[in-house]
């Protein structure tokens, strides 16, 4: 796998349940707000949609409650051009968004931004 930097508002969501599955978390509820809790009802969507554990461990590091869902679509795009190797046109239909825009996040370095702490 390729070295993709994290940005730190995606970061609690990968530290709790890991990469592949935050992408999936991002992609169903990116954009949307949720609701998290450490003890979710049968009823949670979180839950349905990732299992009972991985809705627990997102509450625990990110927070119970209401909750705003970022897109992190640049990121997501990095992920899956360099550590999965799709196309820039199948990162599209998957992102819902254009070929050039996914050009545009790849080839502008967004989607890895450098860390200013790295020296």
């Amino acid at each position: 796998m390729a070295e993709i930097r994290v940005p730190a508002h995606i970061q609690p969501y990968v530290t709790a349940i890991g990469i592949e599955q935050a992408i999936e978390f991002l992609l169903a509820f990116g954009g949307s707000y949720v609701y998290l809790s450490e003890n979710p009802q049968k009823g949670s969507s979180v839950a349905a949609e990732m299992g009972m554990d991985a809705a627990m461990r997102l509450a625990a590091k990110v927070g119970s409650g209401a909750l705003y869902v970022p897109t992190a679509k640049p990121f997501i795009a990095s992920h899956l051009k360099y550590n999965k190797g799709l196309n820039t046109n199948d990162i599209a239909r998957k992102l819902h968004t254009t070929h050039k825009t996914v050009s545009k996040w790849l080839r502008s370095g967004e989607a890895n931004q450098l860390d200013l702490f790295d020296y």
